[in-house]
């Protein structure tokens, strides 16, 4: 069978599979997210043995990044975690069904509107095995049918934790074709995916900027663009220092491969003699290679210089770009130059730059005194996430249950015809 041809049959069933699948009652789906992490725990040792595979063929490759690596690699913990993940998205409210608005008109038209499931989504990720079971169990506690097509550098880890989970499902119960996965790393398979109108509602990518723009730049289907993150940490003038810095170190070095952490700190130019060579010493210190500004330069003199590119960067990496900045109003106009509208975060003891901060700074998540990192699913209370959206319409940050659905209108008449 040619790649069109088995795209177009995995997105078929799963079609099919969505529409029982809107109808299931919550405990169903319950039972089978349990089943499914039962299955990867139980399993553990295949998931691990593909996973070793993609690691010593990814080593191989030249210079791969530690960054890289650490989001490919499994392990016991990590398996764990995902069935967990599982777990805890069966315990969150099903949003299916769910009214949020009811109106009876003057002509006695009772009118509802209720959330439903998209249908068919498809995901198109790269690198984190962990995506798979993520958007798994996701789209199945909210009704929708789920196509998945990881990255090849990842492919028998995906293969044995997508087969695994799509057994587990459908002997609890689910149908046949719920959880599809495109097992072939040929790039045709997503071009494919990409035209696959009347079968496939939605596309979310998951991966860095260029995998993001490919997919929007290819697609017939509507897009939920997921970000890469470009995100910033403003020390203001009126900031507790100690406070600034265990900020700054968290969201740059927690996990540096991540969306949400730090790629850029902006510290005003009033307490830069201060607090700057404090915070590079402790960037230096745990292996950050730090780049600056002219101005930064001039305090620090042993800083790489940071070049017009650093600055729309997401590194990925243990590289750090540091900008002293006059006042408010130039780290607010560097911010929505270069950010990606993801997460961005202010550190002050000024209540009036706070509430101007998150006023004027143009991002899915705007924080006051705390690190960015904490733009994630979980940590916002929505359970496990499909990505973090940073476009406008839809859905915009943490996308969890309740952003996998739309909406639908449920008239009740008696009679009633339009004069």
């Amino acid at each position: 069978m040619n790649i069109e041809a088995l795209v177009r049959e995995k997105a078929q069933a799963a079609k099919e599979a969505s529409r029982i699948l809107a109808t299931m009652k919550p405990q169903e789906k319950n039972r089978a997210l349990h089943a499914m992490a039962d299955m990867l725990e139980k399993r553990a040792k295949l998931i691990l043995d593909a996973n070793a595979e993609d690691l010593e063929e990814a080593r191989m490759k030249k210079d791969v990044k530690r960054s890289y690596l650490d989001r490919l690699m499994l392990d016991e913990s990590r398996i764990h975690a995902m069935a967990q993940g599982l777990r805890e998205t069966a315990a969150l409210a099903d949003p299916v069904g769910r009214g949020d608005f009811s109106t009876v008109r003057p002509n006695g038209l009772e009118i509802r509107r209720v959330r439903v499931p998209l249908g068919v989504v498809g995901i198109i990720y790269e690198a984190r095995p962990n995506v798979t079971a993520d958007a798994a169990g996701l789209c199945l506690k909210s009704g929708n049918a789920v196509l998945l097509r990881g990255g090849s550098e990842a492919i028998r880890s995906n293969t044995a934790i997508a087969s695994l989970l799509a057994q587990a499902a459908q002997e609890a119960g689910v149908p046949r074709g719920a959880i599809g996965f495109i097992d072939a790393t040929d790039r045709q398979g997503v071009e494919v995916m990409l035209h696959l109108n009347g079968l496939v509602d939605a596309v979310i990518p998951r991966g860095g900027a260029g995998l993001i723009r490919a997919v929007v730049q290819g697609s017939t289907l509507p897009v939920i663009e997921t970000g890469s993150g470009v995100c910033h940490t403003f020390v203001d003038a009126s900031a507790d220092l100690a406070m600034a810095e265990k900020i700054a170190l968290n969201a740059k070095v927690s996990r540096p491969s991540v969306c949400n952490a730090m790629e850029t700190l902006l510290v005003h130019e009033n307490i830069a003699a201060d607090f700057l060579p404090r915070i590079v010493r402790s960037m230096e210190a745990v292996g950050v290679e730090v780049r600056g500004s002219e101005k930064a330069r001039a305090i620090c003199g042993a800083l790489a210089e940071a070049t017009e590119d650093d600055w729309s960067t997401e590194y990925g990496d243990l590289i750090l770009s540091v900008k002293v900045v006059r006042d408010m109003d130039e780290a607010i106009v560097h911010i929505n130059r270069y950010n990606t509208g993801h997460s961005e975060a202010i550190v002050t003891n000024d209540v009036k730059n706070a509430h101007r901060f998150q006023a004027e700074v143009d991002a899915a998540a705007v924080y006051v005194n705390a690190s960015t990192r904490f733009t994630d699913g979980g940590e916002f209370g929505f359970g496990a996430e499909i990505g973090i959206s940073t476009q406008k319409l839809h859905a915009r940050g943490p996308m969890g249950l309740v952003e996998l659905t739309t909406m639908k209108y449920l008239i009740y008449g008696e009679g009633q015809v339009r004069e």
